[in-house]
């Protein structure tokens, strides 16, 4: 199966690339080549100045499943038993999540199904997600001998430290609902009406400026690893270049004119 298969991708006319799991005969499993291929997804979206925001979808029942345990499996003949391999499978799936992290352009994860292991993972790793109701999930490495430890970094930083503990050291699925309720998504809805909700808010976010967003995002995910000090003062530097930009001026000055702004994404 080639890249572009298990990777579907499509820009509409308001800038929102649609990006879907295709591979549901293996439950959209984060297979090499399923990893290769959105890692390079991710880095043409933020080089692409018709991207404005980015919607992960997937097909089939399940969302994503996490690694390709036939696939890792078949890694341990090697001679070192597969060390050598584990270690560039996780390194592949590490640089995949940080791209998604790194993008500059918003991205929105669409969840239908059950969202396991690094399935979860990936699901926490987008900036915002919406999911059908009938969707779970859950990092269930507890019940095969292998601690979810690389998810458990993405969901650490999405939910409490308790809330993420529990679904690390039970494996339990979690219901949409709850998932909601303890921030790992930001809403559930039936399934009839997920693409529509995820689509609304992708199609709001689009309209704002692309500069303004970029600048966001990098800042967001740079402060919440400062202490409190060092934080204020780089949000204070961002916010002192972002006032200088085209953008911030224009978007004031349509403020106080009382009409809509002409964005130049600068």
């Amino acid at each position: 199966m080639q890249q572009q298969d298990i990777l579907l991708s499509d820009l509409d006319d308001d800038g929102i690339l649609r990006l879907t799991l295709n591979d549901s005969a293996r439950r959209n499993a984060l297979s090499e080549a399923m990893l290769a291929a959105l890692a390079q997804a991710f880095a043409d979206a933020g080089e692409n100045s018709q991207v404005r925001v980015v919607v992960l979808a997937a097909n089939g029942p399940a969302y994503c499943a996490g690694h390709d345990l036939k696939e890792m499996t078949a890694g341990r003949v090697a001679g070192d038993g597969g060390r050598a391999y584990f270690a560039k499978v996780m390194a592949m799936c590490s640089a995949t999540m940080q791209a998604i992290v790194n993008c500059p352009k918003p991205v929105i994860a669409e969840v239908t199904g059950i969202a396991t292991a690094a399935g979860c993972q990936l699901v926490a790793s987008c900036d915002l997600a919406i999911a059908a109701d009938t969707a779970q999930f859950s990092t269930p490495g507890v019940h095969i001998g292998l601690f979810c430890s690389t998810p458990m970094v993405a969901l650490s930083r999405s939910v409490s430290s308790k809330h993420a503990m529990e679904m690390l050291l039970t494996g339990d699925m979690t219901p949409a609902r709850r998932a909601e309720e303890i921030g790992l998504i930001n809403r559930a809805v039936p399934p009839a009406e997920l693409q529509e909700a995820t689509m609304d808010m992708a199609r709001k976010i689009a309209s704002k400026s692309v500069m303004t967003l970029a600048t966001g995002k990098r800042a967001f995910y740079a402060q919440r690893e400062m202490p409190l000090a060092g934080a204020y003062s780089y949000a204070s530097g961002v916010m002192v270049e972002n006032m200088l930009a085209r953008d911030a001026a224009e978007g004031i000055g349509a403020f106080l004119e009382k009409r809509s702004p002409q964005w130049q994404d600068q």
